[in-house]
């Protein structure tokens, strides 16, 4: 099924791109440099994993529990 049709695979794709992209930025800033057009969602991306780190850590361990025991 595909992830926009089922909710928890939807948010298993938002936090992996969300968390790739903030790793991403911190390896390679010049990757992520640009605000505006198709990078620019990427770079949107890794700002909310840089803002809201612990709140994204949670999430992930969430969704890795949930993936593992459900």
């Amino acid at each position: 099924m595909s992830a926009l049709f089922n909710f928890h695979s939807f948010l298993t794709v938002v936090l992996l791109v969300i968390c790739t992209c903030t790793y991403l930025k911190m390896q390679f800033p010049a990757i992520l440099e640009q605000k505006t057009g198709f990078r620019g969602f990427f770079w949107k991306a890794a700002r909310i994993g840089e803002r809201l780190s612990p709140w994204m850590s949670v999430g992930c361990f969430m969704m890795g529990v949930s993936i593992i025991f459900f």
